[in-house]
C-alpha cells in the first residue's frame, strides 16, 4: 500500500516538476508542456521537451501561455468567440471574410442561405438581413460560432416592362461553419453512462425554403444504440420515435440535456433530449 502511495506521489511530483521547468500553452482542448520559440501574428511555434522539431499552433485556439518564469500571456483571439448552445443563440455566431481568423478552428461543414423579396419594391437591406439570419441559424444548429464567408452576392430589384417580367432583390450567401471548441466525447460518455433510453422534448427545424426556423415541443422516445468518436465529433446511432433518419451528431450537452443534430440537404434539425 505504502509502495503504491509512493509511486503515485512520485508521478505527481514528476508531472508538476515537468510543467514548472517548461512553458505551458493552454489551448481550447489541452495543456501543452513545451518550450515556446516564437509568437507571431497568427501562430505560436514550440518544441516538446527533449525534441528539436518545431510545432505550430494557431493563436485562434490558444487561451494563454504560462512561461516557466511565471509570466502569463493571454490572447484575445480565443476569447472573442461567443458561446452557442443551439438555434436560439444564432446572434452569437460571428462572420468573417478573412481566412486567417478561422485557422486552427474546428470545421463543422458548409452552410448556405438565400432570401428573396416578395415584390420588386422589396427592401434590399431587409432581404439581406433575412439571409444573414438564416445563415447564422443553420450554423448555430450545427454547433458553430463563426462562419467563414465564401459567397456574398445581392442583386437589386429589376422593374418589369411590357415585354419582360421584373425580378425582386435576392441575396445568396455561402460559407463554412467553424467552432473554436468541440464538446468532449469522454465527458459526454461519462455523463450518459450505461443509459440508452431518453426523451426528446423539443425540436428545431430550419429549411432553405422557409423564412425562419420552426420550433415545437414534443414528447418522443429516444433509444441510443451506439456512440462513437469520429475525428473529434460525437456521433450517435439512435432511434427517435417518428423520425426516419438514425445517425446524429451531438452538438452540445449539459447535466440535464443534450442536443442531437441531423442535416439533410436544405434541411437541418435539432433534437433537444432530456437527461
Amino acid at each position: 500500500m505504502l509502495k503504491n502511495v509512493f509511486i503515485i506521489a512520485s508521478l505527481l511530483f514528476t508531472s508538476l516538476w515537468t510543467f514548472a521547468q517548461t512553458d505551458t500553452i493552454f489551448t481550447n482542448a489541452e495543456k501543452i508542456a513545451c518550450s515556446v520559440k516564437e509568437v507571431s501574428q497568427d501562430a505560436i511555434k514550440f518544441v516538446y521537451p527533449g525534441e528539436e522539431m518545431i510545432n505550430t499552433v494557431y493563436k485562434n485556439t490558444v487561451q494563454k501561455i504560462v512561461f516557466k518564469s511565471g509570466r502569463a500571456q493571454t490572447f484575445a483571439e480565443a476569447t472573442n468567440f461567443k458561446t452557442v448552445k443551439g438555434a436560439e443563440d444564432y446572434e452569437n455566431v460571428s462572420l468573417t471574410s478573412v481566412q486567417n481568423e478561422v485557422n486552427g478552428l474546428f470545421k463543422l461543414g458548409d452552410v448556405s442561405a438565400k432570401a428573396k423579396g416578395t415584390t420588386t419594391l422589396a427592401s434590399m437591406e431587409k432581404v439581406k438581413e433575412r439571409a444573414y439570419k438564416k445563415l447564422k441559424i443553420v450554423a448555430a444548429m450545427m454547433g458553430a460560432n463563426i462562419i467563414y464567408l465564401t459567397q456574398n452576392t445581392t442583386t437589386g430589384n429589376q422593374q418589369g416592362s411590357k415585354y419582360q417580367a421584373g425580378n425582386s432583390t435576392e441575396t445568396n450567401l455561402a460559407g463554412v461553419a467553424y467552432s473554436n471548441q468541440l464538446p468532449s466525447y469522454e465527458t459526454f460518455n461519462n455523463l450518459i453512462g450505461t443509459r440508452s433510453q431518453f426523451e426528446c422534448v423539443e425540436i428545431f427545424k430550419m429549411s432553405q425554403r422557409e423564412p425562419d426556423m420552426d420550433q415545437k415541443d414534443v414528447k418522443k422516445s429516444v433509444h441510443i444504440s451506439k456512440m462513437y468518436n469520429e475525428s473529434g465529433l460525437i456521433m450517435v446511432d439512435a432511434d427517435i420515435n417518428g423520425v426516419n433518419f438514425s445517425t446524429f451528431r451531438v452538438i452540445q450537452f449539459y447535466p440535464n440535456e443534450f442536443t442531437l443534430m441531423y442535416k439533410d440537404g436544405e434541411r437541418i434539425f435539432n433534437y433537444i433530449v432530456r437527461l
